[in-house]
């Protein structure tokens, strides 16, 4: 959970309490819907986030696994 957390920190930085106007989300909602930048406000915003829940929630568990595997923990057993 930790690893998603830090990435959702880290993509609304600048832009925490109003992550709509955060240009890192704003250029990966384009990407993925076609949608411009500049089309995108706080309804396009929320609704995205509703209606890709369950992709969204996959991405991030992918970032958190791909974070996993580049730090790796060391086992003290």
């Amino acid at each position: 959970m930790r690893p998603m957390l830090r990435f959702l920190w880290n993509s609304t930085r600048g832009h925490r309490i109003a992550p709509w106007r955060s240009p890192y989300l704003l250029w990966r909602i384009e990407t993925f819907t076609g949608v411009k930048m500049t089309q995108i406000g706080f309804l396009e915003f929320w609704t995205f986030l509703w209606t890709e829940r369950i992709s969204l929630w996959r991405f991030l568990k992918w970032t958190a696994e791909m974070e996993r595997y580049i730090h790796p923990r060391a086992n003290n057993l």
